[in-house]
């Protein structure tokens, strides 16, 4: 579990993930050590998994965003195919599930026609079987931890 002290450190470095140690345990009151502490705690049992920049596809030219369902032939299993998608740099997440596919995909596309070019590359992928997609038209609710972190620190 993570404290109120934990929250609030994620928090300023997710509003502001450049201000550093230093900068962070002045703002919030609390010694250097403290929050260096905290993080490499934190991060030791995998609650931040990185402190890398967010990429925002569109202004890569990426403007099209999918889900695409897979069916998979049962018999190679999933880690043969999770294998060679993640040789497709549009595919930007893969994950198991359970209903009536085996995994779900989120893409990127440069248009609708190249987004028909990065599932043609899907379904060439050894053991897929058939796909189905649907492409997002907005994102109202942005992925997000805080209000988890937020929770999970009450």
């Amino acid at each position: 579990m993570i404290d109120q002290l934990d929250a609030k450190i994620i928090a300023l470095l997710t509003a502001e993930p450049r201000i550093g140690v230093l900068e962070c345990s002045r703002r919030l009151g609390v010694a250097r050590g403290t929050v260096q502490a905290r993080l490499d705690r934190l991060a030791q049992r995998g609650v931040i998994t990185g402190y890398g920049p967010d990429i925002h596809p569109a202004a890569l030219g990426y403007g099209v965003t999918a889900f695409v369902t897979l069916h998979i032939r049962q018999a190679g299993g999933h880690a043969p195919v999770a294998q060679q998608l993640a040789a497709i740099p549009e595919v930007l997440e893969v994950h198991t599930i359970t209903g009536p596919a085996d995994m779900l995909c989120r893409v990127v596309a440069r248009s609708n026609a190249d987004l028909q070019r990065v599932i043609d590359r899907i379904v060439d992928v050894q053991g897929i079987e058939r796909t189905s997609s649907v492409i997002a038209l907005d994102t109202p609710v942005p992925y997000r931890t805080l209000p988890l972190v937020r929770a999970a620190a009450k």
